[in-house]
């Protein structure tokens, strides 16, 4: 039976992916930062084949206990970086753990024998950091994928500039490697999606939906997007997690970065169906999501049946 380490696997994105690896026969190993915080991984225990999952502590940043928790794993998936929008600082919460993180975290994985594949969820701001606005000079409706040019700037959120530098340094970690025992894959999903497994209230992309539900708004960048009715793509998280199944057991996928999407939707239209009803306007398709679907063989759900599933 092969084992999968899943860094960040009770998160709101990692409770899916532990789900699909229990659910296909896989031993699945989860960190948790601290694993007194039995609240924090309990709703895993609920899911198919718990007989085969494993809840280890770790610290990303210790480079021992991330050693210890790779050694035994045939594959490893790392999406335990900081997703938050509101932050003290920016250094110790956001770039420190994002950006150090990945590079501590690429150093163990490359020392460590029996590993055949890794999984980085990356980020739409490896992208393009002004998501959900366009990339520079580009209208909101102008499509994108991976044959253009990846976008940054200074004025950009400290997340989406995080996960930029993160990705470059996993891209020139690439390129400094070129005879790795292991194969790297990433996926970039656009702002992620629909129901959570857990009843956690600290995920920001369920707590983003909620706050549209209900028209709240609690801080600028909220605000901004009500006033500006801004599109946003967006993915089923049951979707990226069928997407990082995949990847994983896909070989060939060396050094790919995949976008994640589904369809766009302006905010009002994502209050409306959050609330049941139909939108107003049709869906477009900006994040173009050609490459996943012809590489991964995944066929997206309409962000109707995410967004429904979400009040359900």
């Amino acid at each position: 039976m092969k084992k999968v380490g899943i860094i960040g696997g009770s998160g709101f994105i990692g409770s899916h992916i532990t789900k699909v690896f229990l659910e296909n026969g896989y031993q699945v190993k989860v960190s948790a930062t601290d694993i007194s915080r039995e609240d924090k991984y309990q709703h895993l225990m609920n899911l198919k084949n718990t007989e085969n999952l494993y809840i280890s502590e770790l610290n990303v940043t210790d480079s021992n206990q991330l050693q210890d928790f790779v050694t035994d794993c045939d594959y490893v998936i790392h999406g335990g970086t900081p997703f938050l929008l509101d932050f003290q600082d920016a250094e110790t919460e956001l770039f420190n753990p994002t950006i150090n993180g990945t590079i501590n975290f690429l150093e163990v994985i490359n020392k460590t024998p029996g590993i055949e594949k890794v999984v980085l969820i990356a980020s739409v701001a490896g992208w393009n950091t002004n998501f959900p606005l366009p990339a520079n000079g580009n209208d909101f409706y102008d499509t994108f994928d991976e044959t253009d040019a990846r976008f940054t700037s200074k004025e950009s959120h400290p997340y989406a500039q995080a996960k930029f530098i993160a990705n470059q340094v996993v891209e020139q970690f690439i390129k400094n490697n070129p005879k790795l025992s292991f194969e790297i894959t990433s996926v970039s999903p656009v702002a992620v999606m629909g129901k959570a497994l857990s009843d956690r209230e600290d995920s920001t992309s369920s707590g983003l939906q909620f706050l549209i539900k209900n028209k709240i708004a609690p801080n600028d960048f909220i605000q901004f997007l009500y006033e500006n009715d801004v599109p946003f793509a967006m993915i089923d998280v049951a979707d990226v997690a069928q997407a990082v199944f995949k990847a994983t057991r896909t070989k060939g996928l060396h050094g790919k970065d995949y976008l994640l999407s589904s369809e766009t939707y302006k905010v009002s239209d994502i209050y409306e169906m959050l609330n049941g009803r139909e939108p107003h306007s049709s869906a477009k398709i900006v994040y173009k999501n050609d490459l996943a679907k012809r590489d991964l063989g995944i066929q997206f759900r309409p962000a109707k049946e995410t967004l429904n599933s979400f009040s359900n």
